[in-house]
């Protein structure tokens, strides 16, 4: 299966719903991308009285998962229902979702006046103009090239002990290593079920982790998997090795390496970082970055932030546009004075 197959087999999409139309001249705010991030920096936006217009390609990460934990007050809730609320939200506030995908976003002439242009261009044409952007564009997983692992994404294939592992606990769990960031990984699990087994994979583990797996009764095989094994009924089931073996688990935590959804966004020449576990765009305090007028928040540049922090997030990109564009309009105001000024001296 190619990198395209397997990120087609995780790939969920949000329910269709109506999309707002692209508003037309410069508006304050383009967010690219209608998750947690960008939808709670678009409200914040929104409720400061600023034009925003949230462009949602309409796939998020957690699509394929069937509720949203760790997250007070929503705990248990559906993601689809909470991206549902969300978009209802911004509208209530003027705001725009935009069912679209974006294909370049680029600096564009200044103002009159000397602010920050940009223009967003989507896959069918449209276009439009903005003052600032903030991306929450999200990331992918990559998973390991195994067989039958990337169609169970989401249910029986996890990768976040707080988000799923509640609801996997006393199970018969399998680590199945894609290097050092796994060790830590199956303690985390172990806190969750008595039964776990780490497959190494391929991936070096040294004799004191492995000493500390013994202590935790941890099982390691070392043998490769070859392939995901599942039941009659289509559930996993568990793996089989190169070997033949086949070693019964009912799930599968993958700690994949993370990667930032950087498509499209290319001529913002945002800088990007290589991080432990994946690479992600690079951003300061309250998501600025080194591009004037662009802001990132969410997983785009916090590769392990949940929903929570996710759209905790958003919400300070979006206070710190709002204010930066205070000062922008004041800026404006003042020279607008200036250059009146000698037109109208009299005496």
């Amino acid at each position: 299966m190619t990198d395209k197959e397997r990120q087609e087999a995780m790939a969920v999409t949000t329910p269709p719903y109506a999309s707002d139309a692209l508003a037309e001249g410069t508006v304050d705010a383009v967010v690219i991308g209608g998750g947690a991030a960008g939808l709670n920096g678009a409200l914040i936006l929104a409720r400061s009285r600023r034009s925003v217009v949230v462009i949602d390609s309409g796939s998020p990460r957690n699509a394929p998962a069937k509720a949203v934990h760790g997250l007070i007050a929503l705990d248990g809730t559906p993601p689809p229902e909470i991206l549902r609320r969300g978009r209802e939200q911004v509208r209530q506030y003027g705001g725009r979702v935009v069912f679209g995908e974006v294909v370049s976003a680029e600096p564009a002439a200044p103002s009159a006046d000397g602010d920050l242009r940009f223009t967003v261009t989507l896959a069918d044409g449209r276009s439009i103009t903005a003052r600032r952007i903030l991306v929450a564009t999200g990331l992918t997983d990559v998973l390991p090239e195994v067989p039958g692992l990337a169609e169970h994404w989401g249910h029986s294939v996890v990768h976040c002990p707080y988000c799923h592992g509640w609801e996997v606990r006393d199970e018969p769990i399998g680590i199945l290593a894609t290097g050092a960031a796994s060790i830590g990984h199956a303690f985390l699990f172990r806190q969750l079920t008595e039964d776990l087994t780490y497959f190494t994979h391929g991936t070096d583990l040294d004799e004191d982790s492995r000493a500390r797996f013994a202590a935790r009764g941890i099982r390691v095989i070392d043998t490769p998997v070859t392939e995901v094994v599942n039941d009659e009924d289509g559930a996993l089931a568990g793996v089989r090795l190169a070997d033949g073996q086949v070693v019964a688990r009912r799930v599968l935590a993958v700690a994949a390496p993370m990667q930032a959804r950087t498509q499209g966004l290319e001529g913002l020449g945002l800088p990007v970082r290589d991080l432990p576990k994946g690479r992600g765009f690079a951003s300061g305090m309250a998501g600025t970055t080194e591009v004037p007028g662009v802001w990132v928040a969410g997983n785009a540049t916090d590769l392990v932030a949940q929903v929570g922090a996710s759209a905790a997030a958003g919400a300070l990109a979006g206070a710190d546009i709002n204010s930066m564009l205070a000062t922008a309009d004041t800026d404006a105001a003042l020279q607008g004075i200036a250059e009146a000024g000698p037109k109208g001296a009299t005496g």
